[in-house]
């Protein structure tokens, strides 16, 4: 296993375009529910809500 597994890997996507813009990480144990952040969506050339997907 990774040396730290509290943190994980989440992958963002953005709700207008539903591409897969961004990799991050969370903490599983602060963070328990799916994950929500404006981010800048190259595709649509403005700041959207990016969702954590599965």
């Amino acid at each position: 296993m990774a040396k730290n597994e509290k943190r994980i890997k989440v992958t963002l996507a953005c709700e207008t375009c539903k591409r897969r813009n961004y990799i991050t990480t969370k903490n599983r144990i602060n963070d328990r529910e799916r994950i929500e952040m404006k981010k800048y969506c190259r595709w649509d050339r403005q700041h959207t809500t990016h969702k954590e997907t599965r």
